[in-house]
């Protein structure tokens, strides 16, 4: 009886310090701390310390997903465990809290009594989906316009361009898409580059597209240059370079071989061979995983996207940003229950949407009325109510169409007009009726920003869409309102193009199904391949104190001990750490930040692809750069790791000053020996190897004895603590390369 009080006991005052830690998060609405956890312990209303620090330890290992079995998250689709997608975060042992979580929220189940405060998820797709934080670390890609021109001089540069673009039989010039495709085959022409052209085509475009030959020739009209065609993928295509006297550029033959699709590797390094730069135009491609698009980047020292690819990425971001309001989505074509996670994205940031396509007999079954069966799509029904009940939530309103033209196969050219919820047996909808039109015209009317995306096609059938060309001309005008429209798709863009009386579309997404993608939130692999670019501005006045001294540059600065001990020394240079680690460079610049430090800064970036970019905008001179110990890749035999490639080595042999320095050094021999190899054989005869100085051991294979600067980095100090030996080297800059 004593130890049933006694547990009984133990249980009221679990369940108080439950009831005051729910009252406490009430009344602070803060997200769930260390407290709940406590709170849910089964023996103890708190957390002993030890306990605390193994939890800390354990969440911050998680970069990317948390998994929760029990206690369970619900409101989802289904039963199973979900993944939520947060990232980055990290527990704090001190806040006893999830930081930086990007709005995502954490639901437990348990008891009313405990968890009545907790509100349900709003819409399972909220982690899922693309939000605004997601859009804005979309990579910035390197592009061609951004890439410095004189650089391509003589350089072998393979294009993958869009057939569905430049060889369309309907070819408009005064398209911007159109424009940007050709433009970027003519600037590489003009920067005196030797073109290789690659894409896939068919007679769907172009009926005139039988062979090589042929699309070669047609390619010559449409670019005024002369394209020859190559029958292979290699073969004799370095001998069709050297021979380029006959020609502008060459095409090589039809992507429609499986190991294309398949992105098989041996096929991607077959397409490289000879290869300096690749530029994706293909952007229509971005969201497959090709060996034109995804394979060929391994092999490539430089990867951009070109004119057009850019234009349609740029259209792609704006198409989705909430910049003006009200914003309503018009929303086409079927298959609800695969972009179910889109369209709960829209439902969170539209003001209203209109359904014109199949998608709207989802919606209308979901909402109790009278739906053909044949029209109503399998295990979609849960998916519509809840979109419906997150717009109810969000108070936003779901259009669906009133009324329908339809169709009897047995009565061929009859067309009846039927109400939505009365379509009779036998009778098809092909179209939207004047009601429909109606009330789709006077939400549309008071908005600032519309998007349509997907086809108003409700059947198989090949009568003319009236409805879509009235409601392009409804657009149109909206549009000569200084209404933001985009088109996405063909259908879309098809008609507003034949309707319009605007000289041109301003904002078009090609392929609907790449919007899609990015707005279920996945990745584009085709955008992800390119090399990364710095996308920011940076004031080096509001960095340093001089932004005039000399510059020194430590690439994969890590913790910063280096570039810390650096910058006490010397006060008359600013020292510069690029780390793609942003934890590491949030410590380090947190460091700066509590010392005063005005001459130390540190930018998270890969500085393979933006060391360029970033150096170049300093407005002082750049006298050393540093590479210690990187990580080598050891699945490779060449030790081919990603952070020290050619582009770099190029760059960094452009921007040194005269005089300037190179150092770097490792405690494997063998990558040191490929470091000092590469940058020999990449830095354009302007770098040569420092052997007059009096520290280096000659029979010792040239390597320094010791580090010249008298400051080493955490890792070369454990190297020499365990008696191992480190291998370095400096390059200098010769004054005759200026």
């Amino acid at each position: 009886m004593r130890k049933q009080g006694s547990d009984l006991r133990e249980r009221e005052r679990e369940r108080d310090a439950r009831r005051r830690t729910v009252q406490r998060l009430q009344s602070s609405r803060k997200p769930f701390t260390t407290s709940l956890i406590a709170a849910r312990a089964p023996k103890s209303s708190c957390l002993t310390r030890e306990t605390r620090i193994k939890m800390t330890q354990v969440l911050n290992l998680v970069q990317g997903t948390l998994s929760i079995n029990n206690p369970s998250l619900y409101s989802f689709p289904s039963s199973s465990v979900k993944w939520l997608q947060c990232k980055p975060f990290l527990y704090s042992e001190k806040r006893g809290s999830f930081q930086n979580c990007r709005q995502n929220h954490f639901s437990f189940q348990g008891s009313l009594e405990d968890l009545d405060h907790v509100g349900r998820f709003s819409s399972p797709y909220k982690v899922k989906g693309c939000n605004e934080a997601e859009l804005d670390s979309l990579p910035h890609v390197q592009t061609l316009r951004g890439f410095p021109k004189e650089e391509l001089l003589g350089k072998v540069v393979l294009v993958r361009f869009d057939s569905t673009i430049i060889l369309r039989q309907e070819l408009g010039q005064q398209s911007s898409h159109v424009y940007n495709a050709i433009s970027t085959i003519q600037y590489l022409y003009n920067a005196q580059a030797k073109i290789i052209l690659l894409s896939n085509w068919s007679m769907k475009n172009n009926s005139e597209l039988l062979t090589a030959e042929s699309v070669a020739e047609l390619l010559s009209a449409v670019l005024q240059l002369k394209v020859a065609a190559a029958k292979h993928v290699s073969g004799i295509m370095q001998s069709k370079l050297e021979d380029k006297g006959k020609y502008d550029v060459l095409l090589l033959e039809n992507l429609s071989q499986k190991e294309e699709l398949a992105n098989c590797s041996k096929f991607a390094e077959q397409l490289s061979l000879g290869i300096d730069i690749f530029v994706n135009d293909a952007f229509s491609q971005s969201h497959k995983v090709l060996a034109s698009t995804v394979g060929i980047t391994r092999f490539c020292y430089a990867c951009m996207a070109g004119f057009h690819f850019e234009e349609a990425l740029h259209q792609l971001k704006k198409a989705i940003e909430t910049n003006k309001r009200p914003y309503i989505a018009i929303i086409g074509g079927g298959k609800l229950l695969e972009k179910a996670a889109a369209l709960h994205f829209l439902a969170s940031r539209c003001d209203g949407l209109v359904f014109v396509g199949m998608m709207a007999f989802q919606i209308m079954h979901a909402q109790g009325l009278p739906v053909p069966m044949k029209l109503v799509e399998r295990g979609v029904f849960e998916e519509a109510l809840k979109i419906i009940q997150f717009a109810k939530l969000r108070g936003i309103p779901i259009l669906c169409p009133k009324d329908f033209w339809c169709l009897n196969s047995h009565i061929p050219n009859r067309l009846e007009l039927f109400p939505a919820h009365s379509i009779l047996e036998g009778w098809l909808p092909i179209d939207i009726g004047p009601k429909s039109l109606e009330e789709i015209s006077s939400l549309l009317s008071k908005s600032e920003k519309i998007l349509w995306i997907g086809p108003m096609k409700f059947s198989s059938s090949g009568q003319d869409i009236d409805g879509a060309s009235k409601l392009a001309i409804m657009l149109d005008n909206l549009n000569r309102r200084n209404c933001e429209i985009t088109f996405v798709g063909n259908m879309a863009c098809k008609v507003f193009t034949r309707v319009s009386s605007s000289a041109s579309i301003q904002n078009v997404v090609d392929n609907a199904t790449v919007l899609w993608e990015i707005l279920k939130g996945r990745k584009l692999p085709g955008l992800m391949a390119l090399d990364r670019a710095y996308p920011f501005e940076i004031d080096w006045n509001a960095i340093y104190t001089d932004p005039t001294q000399f510059l020194v540059v430590d690439i994969g600065s890590g913790n910063g001990l280096f570039l810390f001990r650096m910058a006490r020394r010397r006060k008359d240079l600013n020292f510069l750490g690029l780390e793609i680690n942003e934890k590491l460079v949030s410590r380090c610049l947190a460091s700066v930040h509590r010392s005063g430090m005005k001459n130390g800064y540190f930018i998270p970036t890969n500085a393979t692809s933006t060391f360029r970019s970033i150096v170049s905008s300093y407005p002082g001179n750049l006298l050393l750069v540093s590479i210690q110990c990187p990580n080598p890749d050891f699945s490779k035999p060449v030790h081919r790791w990603s952070m020290l490639q050619r582009v770099l080595v190029e760059a960094i042999a452009d921007l040194l000053t005269p005089d300037g320095k190179v150092f770097l050094q490792s405690d494997i021999e063998a990558v040191a020996v490929r470091m000092k190899e590469q940058f020999l054989q990449y830095g354009k005869g302007k770098l040569t190897l420092v052997e007059e100085h009096s520290d280096v051991d000659i029979s010792q294979g040239g390597w320094l004895k010791e580090n010249p600067f008298g400051v080493r980095s955490d890792w070369e100090q454990h190297v020499i603590d365990r008696g191992d030996p480190m291998f370095r080297i400096m390059l200098c800059k010769s004054t005759r390369s200026e």
